[in-house]
């Protein structure tokens, strides 16, 4: 099973891109914390490159700004290539498949903008549609 899930912040603007066949794609960096302290301790944080597309993707680009909080899951996918030098390279990101807003870092997000995403479909949760 290759499942991860993160809450992290975004560290920049997220980017939407469209690929030649007219696919949307968004690539961003989530700074997420340890949940423990190193032996000054401090916390560390760990900066994951991640990846989305189609409507998670363009939900992204539309609601997201940098230091804005999500929780989100998806997985790892690793890319290996080699150079024109013979050089064996590769990067590993994680693919985002579900997505849900938590609060910026100054204030929480309006009622429009609470509650996940998956691949599919995204459905605004506002507090008086919430039966409880």
């Amino acid at each position: 099973m290759n499942k991860v899930v993160l809450i992290g912040r975004f560290t920049k603007e997220p980017e939407l891109r469209y690929t030649p066949s007219g696919l949307s794609v968004v690539a961003f960096t989530l700074a997420v914390d340890r949940n423990f302290k190193n032996a000054n301790g401090e916390r560390e944080t760990d900066f994951i490159s991640c990846q989305a597309w189609k409507q998670v993707a363009e939900l992204i680009a539309k609601y997201c700004h940098k230091g804005n909080r999500i929780a989100c899951a998806g997985r790892i996918q690793v890319q290996n290539w080699v150079t024109d030098d013979g050089q064996k390279k590769y990067t590993t990101q994680v693919i985002i498949e579900e997505i849900s807003f938590l609060e910026n870092k100054n204030s929480t997000f309006t009622g429009e903008l609470q509650g996940s995403a998956t691949v599919g479909e995204f459905v605004p949760i506002e507090d008086d549609n919430v039966p409880f």
